[in-house]
């Protein structure tokens, strides 16, 4: 799961600095495919390591862990979750008004039509340096 947070917000940020989100989740994608693949590279060795062992219930998790954990890199984060975000394009950004609670001080949202919600929110974000992400508090 981190490394599924890992992608999406490299895909944000690129998305936040006014890269357009299809070019957003390529770059994202690109960026972060070496970490994530030789993080998958270590976790599959690891389990396959337990699969080696004489108890038979330790072979049947390190397997199917190391499976698990290779096709969540390779189908999950290399298939499905590019293809689910181009899918969805602007909207994949959008926050319903009623859910802003959540995320105080994320920058305004942007309707699926990719209309801006409110125009001082539009003029906030665009004061703000670029490619600079909001303090997290």
């Amino acid at each position: 799961m981190d490394y599924h947070v890992f992608i999406v917000s490299r895909i944000r940020e690129l998305h936040t600095r006014g890269v357009r989100t299809r070019e957003a989740i390529i770059g994202g994608i690109g960026g972060s495919a070496g970490v994530v693949t030789s993080a998958a590279v270590i976790m599959v060795a690891v389990f396959s390591i337990l699969a080696t062992l004489s108890i038979i219930s330790t072979k049947m998790l390190g397997v199917g862990l190391a499976v698990a954990v290779l096709m969540d890199a390779t189908v999950v984060r290399g298939i499905l979750l590019p293809a689910a975000l181009a899918v969805l394009g602007e909207r994949t950004w959008y926050l319903p008004r009623w859910l802003r609670w959540v995320l105080p001080d994320r920058e305004p949202a942007v309707r699926p039509d990719g209309a801006p919600e409110d125009e001082e929110a539009v003029l906030s974000v665009a004061r703000e340096k670029p490619g600079q992400l909001p303090a997290a508090r």
